[in-house]
């Protein structure tokens, strides 16, 4: 068994399909209810195949902050990763192999989105590091 992250891009992705590529705060309430309620399904859907692992929704509100010597960290709201404004939810898997992960990642790709159609969403799918790497001198 390895583990996948599949990470959820709302926006971004090589290229939207035509027409699904509306942001979800112009969705009705319906709309985002049935996409929650498919999010929940493709989670049972893993629990009972034995795969599912963690899965968290992300609130588009974010922060740096580094460490920067001794004293308050600096904290900001800014510069922005690419990644700030596109991922809004993630979901950790554990699979028999990279095929099943895709297989994973394209049935969550099927949400719903606005008039019940799909929004053929972009998924990455990222493994986790088995073993850290090995540095040679």
């Amino acid at each position: 068994m390895a583990k996948y992250l599949l990470l959820k891009h709302y926006r971004g992705g090589p290229e939207p399909v035509p027409g699904t590529d509306v942001p979800m705060d112009q969705w009705t309430p319906d709309e985002v209810k049935a996409h929650i309620a498919f999010m929940q399904h493709v989670a049972d859907v893993f629990r009972e195949r034995g795969e599912y692992v963690d899965g968290q929704a992300l609130s588009p509100e974010g922060t740096f902050v580094r460490y920067d010597g001794e004293g308050k960290p600096p904290v900001t709201d800014g510069p922005f990763a690419e990644t700030k404004d596109l991922i809004a939810g993630w979901m950790v898997i554990d699979v028999d192999s990279q095929e099943r992960a895709y297989e994973a990642a394209s049935f969550l790709s099927s949400a719903p989105g606005p008039g019940g159609r799909s929004i053929h969403e972009w998924i990455e799918v990222r493994p986790f590091l088995s073993e850290p790497p090995v540095v040679s001198e």
